[in-house]
């Protein structure tokens, strides 16, 4: 049983990927033992899945087929499939490797918030905005003196002060 895996995978196609799994292997053995540490990078975990997914399909097309014509259609096929395969597990893993953007009150701008206060004014007042994640936060907020949002209108955050560290809005209400 052994013999026969060991010359399926020394066989062509087969062998050419066998080499490319034990690059593989040495490069992920060295990460583990020498400890780098990386936010798991999305191009050597995409290489790796393609060299043991193409590996694995052109070990058994090369089972599979025993004559060595068809063994060029093998190696075809085990790229174009490992290539389509590869894409299709890497869609969560891209997912789970993506790097959060750190949450930022420039992200508020943009959206709608429900006044909180009695009244907004250019010196006061105060609404809450949702965030992406579904969270929300009461912010300060300031309006221009012709504005006259009260509890619970609609307002658009369109600016952030920095210096004063509140949001300037508007009034999109539709009255009420």
């Amino acid at each position: 049983m052994m013999t026969e895996f060991l010359a399926a995978a020394l066989a062509f196609p087969t062998v050419l990927f066998s080499l490319l799994v034990l690059v593989v292997l040495a490069y992920w053995l060295t990460v583990v033992l020498v400890g780098i540490d990386f936010d798991a990078p999305v191009l050597p975990i995409s290489i790796s899945l393609f060299v043991v997914i193409t590996w694995f399909l052109a070990l058994v097309g090369t089972v599979l087929t025993p004559e060595n014509k068809l063994r060029w259609v093998v190696l075809a096929g085990a790229l174009l499939l490992g290539a389509l395969a590869t894409k299709l597990v890497l869609i969560p893993v891209k997912r789970w490797t993506r790097p959060e953007k750190p949450a930022s009150r420039n992200d508020f701008v943009g959206r709608t918030a429900i006044v909180r206060t009695s009244r907004v004014t250019e010196n006061y007042g105060q609404a809450e905005v949702t965030a992406d994640d579904g969270g929300t936060a009461v912010v300060q907020v300031r309006a221009a003196t012709s504005t006259d949002l009260k509890a619970g209108e609609t307002a658009l955050i369109f600016d952030y002060d920095a210096e004063g560290e509140f949001f300037w809005v508007v009034d999109i209400s539709t009255g009420g």
